[in-house]
């Protein structure tokens, strides 16, 4: 009886060897997984930074066009100083606008912000573009100037398709 034990523990610790992963091969897949994800990691990030900045520009023209509305009801668009802000909610400040839509000019009552989460420009008298005002984002880093995906990303910019 007790051979017969014995030859049942030494069969199952025989299967439990031939069964598992050694170390060595625990850490080679590992080490393969790693530089697969760093590979695809890259490709991801910078698939990132382009869909950013092309929602950037999408969100850009819906301000434009909101701006557009606001100065066809009211004769004028925002000062600088009323900003962005009189897209939402009117302003009290002068000029007061005359004709204020209900319910302001963009869905979901507030301004959004850019793909980076930081706030639009917005200056009128504009400097750089020829509609009156100047309308941007200071891209990714959140800086003025800057290079691709750090760069202003405004109403007077050209889009890449156009450059």
């Amino acid at each position: 009886m007790t051979n017969e034990n014995e030859r049942r523990a030494r069969g199952g610790a025989e299967r439990r060897k031939k069964s598992g992963f050694t170390l060595i091969e625990i850490m080679a897949v590992v080490i393969i997984m790693g530089l697969l994800m760093g590979i695809v990691g890259t490709a991801i990030f910078s698939q990132l930074d382009t869909a950013r900045v092309n929602t950037t520009r999408a969100q850009v023209k819906q301000l434009e066009s909101a701006l557009a509305f606001y100065q066809m009801d009211n004769g004028r668009f925002p000062t600088t100083e009323q900003g962005l802000q009189a897209l939402v909610q009117p302003p009290t400040s002068a000029p007061e606008p005359r004709n204020y839509r209900p319910g302001g000019y963009l869905q979901g009552g507030k301004v959004p912000q850019d793909a980076w989460g930081n706030p639009y420009q917005y200056e009128m008298p504009g400097s750089n573009n020829v509609q009156g005002f100047d309308l941007w984002s200071l891209g990714a880093d959140g800086q003025p100037g800057g290079t691709e995906t750090d760069a202003d990303i405004g109403n007077w910019t050209e889009s890449e398709e156009d450059a």
